[in-house]
């Protein structure tokens, strides 16, 4: 049974930053892309960042240079450092693989204050 948990958001003021987490449950994740979603009010589900297995990133123009998607094999994790937070980055923050391979996680609110 393939788990996601994330975890590490909260709220913060605008121009901080935070770190979230993702501990997956998934068979072969050293081999797995991965990647971070999020899902603001009123608005579809968007993926943020990509990982590949070998460390290959992509973003998102909107978070492109303030966000760093990075993995901990290890660990089967994978994070998100989200620095200079804008109010528009409010949004509930989910995990999952490239084509939403695997049932989504609770998430973790992420709320940005002006």
């Amino acid at each position: 049974q393939v788990q996601l948990v994330e975890s590490g958001g909260g709220l913060v003021q605008a121009g901080g930053s935070l770190r979230l987490s993702c501990v997956a449950s998934v068979s072969y994740f050293s081999a797995k892309t991965m990647g971070w979603y999020r899902q603001a009010p009123g608005k579809q589900r968007e993926l943020v960042a990509l990982i590949t297995s070998g460390g290959s990133t992509n973003y998102a123009d909107s978070v492109k240079g303030r966000f760093t998607i990075s993995r901990d094999n290890a660990k089967n994790t994978v994070y998100l450092q989200m620095n200079s937070l804008e109010p528009e980055d409010t949004a509930v923050y989910y995990c999952n693989g490239p084509r939403r391979d695997y049932p989504w996680g609770q998430g973790t609110q992420v709320t940005v204050s002006s």
